[in-house]
């Protein structure tokens, strides 16, 4: 019996623990830790955004299978020899293709591969910052709320600097 009231006694003691840590995890979050995490979110989905344009002028703008209604038919036909027959794709185009797909396959790795490396950055982010914040994130909607607004913030201000470097650009030409 008492050992039953011992483990009942530690079961409550741990599960209070818990809460606690969870709590102080919570009142952890800083108004700098919150920056550093929508930095992270906004410079992932920069990069993100750049891969996807890269794949976009590799399709539109190669010089084998020029352009992107070429690209989607051979898309359609893609691993079926008939259907790739009927359209002529040729070996030029099937290995310009295979490149496109490959470069698309590897988007994904290379932008999580990206993000983990500003979270391992301490300069940066930072693994410990990352759990607590991405933990409150998940328990306090308040949170949450205040982080998707940070991150519009500063992704509308990338967006501005981008446009305005493109426009700075196009002036000099």
């Amino acid at each position: 019996m008492m050992k039953k009231v011992l483990l009942f006694g530690a079961f409550f003691a741990f599960l209070g623990m818990s809460a606690f840590a969870q709590e102080a995890a919570e009142e952890g979050v800083t108004q700098e830790d919150l920056t550093k995490f929508a930095n992270v979110e906004v410079m992932t989905a920069v990069f993100v955004e750049n891969k996807t344009e890269e794949l976009k002028n590799m399709i539109l703008k190669n010089e084998v299978i020029e352009g992107g209604a070429r690209y989607n038919e051979i898309k359609a036909a893609w691993g079926d020899d008939a259907k790739m027959a009927e359209a002529n794709v040729t070996d030029e185009e099937k290995a310009a293709f295979q490149k496109i797909q490959d470069f698309q396959g590897s988007l994904q790795k290379g932008a999580i591969e990206y993000k983990t490396e500003l979270i391992k950055n301490d300069s940066i982010l930072g693994v410990s910052i990352y759990n607590k914040v991405n933990e409150a994130r998940k328990s306090d909607p308040s949170v949450k709320e205040q982080l998707d607004a940070l991150v519009a913030e500063l992704k509308a201000k990338a967006d501005a600097e981008k446009e305005g470097t493109a426009e700075d650009a196009s002036d000099e030409k």
